[in-house]
């Protein structure tokens, strides 16, 4: 299941609480994932972690949302960016930051479903992420997001991905294929073991149990990082 990390800058409790259910369905209808965190005002959106798309409403406290896109531009040219907002004037000026897109509240369902389906397409462009793994059958390529975990078995790095039902075989060390796969998805569980965080379902003591059923093992120093890592990852439920 393809996860998504999706911000909401948005000081109505009411307003956020409608994209939060929209979210939701949309997710269930498209057997997709979103893990969805607010900020009540923009103060914090630099330090925000990365995410992969943002609503941000406009007529914020303190710096407003096109005040708020103009700065994150500056530093991040390509998260997909929707304004919502009840301020329609400001259409036109959201293309000067290159918004994606612009919602008008109150935003119903089907209006926000037609133009979440642009959203994700986008998402889905900028999340391809390959590598290539030479294996003795030849050089596989795979895309990271579906690279459940990665152990190592004497020299041995076994890649297992989804929708391959064996695990692919090539010499290297865990700190080798660290360094090769994307840092804000895989965490190392333990000197043998990395994990892709968008594969876990669910954190059991002293382990982590992924959607294929799969338990992996915390070794004693990796899992105070990894529940800290997998709790801003999820957005604090862990």
């Amino acid at each position: 299941m393809d996860t998504y990390k999706v911000l909401i800058v948005e000081d109505d409790d009411q307003a956020a609480g409608t994209l939060s259910a929209h979210l939701e369905r949309f997710a269930a209808e498209h057997g997709i994932r979103f893990l969805v965190t607010r900020l009540a005002t923009a103060f914090d959106l630099s330090s925000a972690d990365a995410v992969d798309l943002i609503f941000m409403d406009i007529d914020l406290p303190g710096i407003n949302g096109m005040e708020a896109a103009q700065m994150l531009r500056e530093e991040n040219a390509t998260t997909p960016l929707i304004f919502v907002t009840n301020l329609a004037q400001y259409a036109v000026k959201g293309y000067q930051v290159d918004a994606l897109d612009f919602m008008v509240k109150p935003v119903g369902y089907g209006d926000f479903a037609m133009r979440m389906g642009r959203a994700l397409r986008t998402m889905e462009k900028n999340a391809t992420r390959t590598v290539a793994l030479p294996t003795a059958g030849g050089t596989r390529v795979v895309d990271v997001r579906d690279i459940a975990y990665v152990e190592l078995v004497k020299h041995d790095l076994l890649y297992h991905v989804t929708g391959i039902d064996h695990p692919l075989r090539r010499r290297g060390s865990i700190s080798g294929a660290r360094e090769e796969l994307p840092q804000d998805l895989f965490i190392t569980v333990s000197q043998g073991c990395l994990a892709n965080m968008s594969h876990v379902s669910a954190v059991l003591g002293d382990s982590i149990q992924l959607d294929d059923g799969t338990s992996l093992f915390f070794s004693r120093s990796r899992k105070k990082p990894c529940l800290e890592t997998l709790a801003r990852y999820f957005g604090g439920t862990v």
